[in-house]
């Protein structure tokens, strides 16, 4: 009997330390997105004969992301260009991360998220959009979403 209650003590002493033992983190990863941009993802669709490609990279741990746009045809120099979002494809929402430096293609940008940022991203609820004076709502857009 004795025997059997020391080894039943050492079970739940074994127990104890387990449940109050730190869970270890999730590891990180580098996670890519992307979307290609056009005119008739705009809401409402605009006709136009310029098209792109945004190409992001989301670092889980550091909670950064980096993208790179590159576009072609637009009916003049960009005068804005920014992420959106949360949204479904067809659905519009307001500007969560801009581009602040230079509209020139290849455009380039990095921001870190908050957490729902992060979720937002993560869930395709983001989109990304340019614009230009002929076009003030946005010439060409792309619903982003998670790649290979």
């Amino acid at each position: 009997m004795n025997t059997i209650f020391r080894a039943g003590l050492a079970g739940l002493a074994a127990a104890a330390v387990m449940s109050v033992a730190p869970i270890a983190p999730a590891f990180a990863e580098t996670q890519t997105y992307k979307a290609a941009l056009t005119g008739a993802a705009q809401v409402p669709p605009v006709t136009t004969k310029g098209s792109g490609t945004i190409t992001c990279s989301y670092d889980t741990a550091t909670k950064k992301l980096t993208w790179t746009v590159t576009y072609t045809d637009l009916s003049g120099p960009p005068t804005a260009a920014h992420f959106h979002g949360p949204a479904a494809a067809g659905a519009n929402a307001g500007v969560v991360v801009p581009q602040k430096d230079g509209l020139a293609s290849p455009m380039k940008g990095e921001a870190t998220l908050t957490d729902a940022q992060a979720a937002d991203l993560q869930a395709g609820r983001w989109y990304f959009n340019v614009h230009t004076d002929a076009n003030k709502g946005g010439e060409i857009r792309g619903q982003v979403v998670k790649g290979m």
